[in-house]
């Protein structure tokens, strides 16, 4: 880490705190089916070929416009919506439906980004606004702009410090307190964005993954749940002598214990090299990692992300 006089190297990664303690997925354990809509595809599964882009389009014109229909529906429908004048559609979700239902491999798509995002957006905009709103009326008017230049920036840190970067994320938050409309409802806003997230997440499931596939992942594309592989034996594949299989890319002691090391994008196994006997191995095939390596061999997560994209890519 640089140390506290080399401000110009200070990095700061969330999620070198967070994925240890993150569950890992559930998704393989789940009936394929059902598993298959939420993005996951299993290593015995044949991965197809790519669809050209006029299937793309096709679908992305479906899923756009069957989820801004169906928000603008809520919104004409819903009694508490109709009572607070809230827009039929916050204007953030077109750039949003754009991301979500043709850009879908997008790190910035994925539900993470997508969701958490606009959470922040709305917190850091309806703050903002409020706080600008304590000077009297004609001073709020004059300095408005100023407002929602910073509940923009404040809200693109705060989601850039916390990997949930979604830039229609900013048009929220920059509404929130330069348009009357959704800057009128305070608070409330949090409750249509989050309706509206939740809305075109599950759209972008159904439609997404036919002939396509999303999300790619859902927190991180790296491991997660090393701190409840380590201490509280979870996972599948382990010795009853050690369940010690970390997450870090280390076996527990059992000499051909294998651990899977799944982010979402496909499983990655690995098993330990016995001492003296069989050569430590890299085995890529279209969908499948196996690594044959020491216990005392670690893969960062950029050596991984490396290998399950030649893997995918074959």
């Amino acid at each position: 880490m640089p140390s506290l006089s080399s401000p110009l190297r200070w990095h700061l990664d969330i999620d070198s705190y967070l994925n240890p303690i993150v569950p890992p997925s559930i998704l393989p354990r789940l009936p394929y089916p059902i598993a298959h809509f939420f993005g996951y595809r299993g290593t015995h599964r044949a991965i197809g070929a790519l669809p050209g882009n006029i299937i793309v389009v096709f679908w992305a014109f479906v899923g756009i416009f069957g989820t801004l229909s169906i928000i603008g529906l809520i919104g004409k429908h819903v009694a508490s919506f109709e009572i607070r004048a809230v827009p039929t559609i916050i204007g953030s979700f077109g750039a949003a439906a754009v991301l979500d239902f043709y850009a879908i491999e997008s790190p910035l798509a994925q539900p993470r980004n997508a969701i958490l995002g606009q959470l922040i957006a709305s917190v850091v905009g309806v703050g903002i606004c409020k706080l600008f709103a304590l000077a009297s009326p004609e001073d709020f008017e004059s300095i408005r702009w100023l407002g929602a230049a910073l509940s923009c920036a404040a809200a693109t840190a705060l989601m850039a410090l916390t990997g949930t970067v979604h830039p229609p994320a900013g048009a929220t938050a920059l509404m929130a307190v330069l348009d009357d409309d959704v800057a009128d409802l305070g608070w409330f806003l949090i409750a249509p964005v989050m309706l509206g997230c939740a809305v075109m997440l599950t759209m972008a499931l159904l439609v997404n993954n036919v002939q396509r596939r999303f999300p790619f992942y859902w927190w991180t594309p790296e491991e997660t749940g090393q701190y409840w592989r380590e201490n509280l034996k979870f996972g599948h594949h382990r010795s009853d002598e050690n369940d010690g299989a970390g997450g870090s890319g280390k076996l527990g002691r059992s000499t051909f214990a294998a651990c899977t090391l799944s982010s979402g994008d496909l499983e990655m196994s690995r098993s330990a090299t016995r001492s003296g006997e069989d050569d430590p191995s890299v085995v890529i095939t279209r969908g499948v990692v196996h690594l044959h390596l020491p216990e005392s061999f670690y893969l960062s997560p950029e050596e991984k992300k490396l290998l399950e994209g030649i893997s995918l890519r074959i």
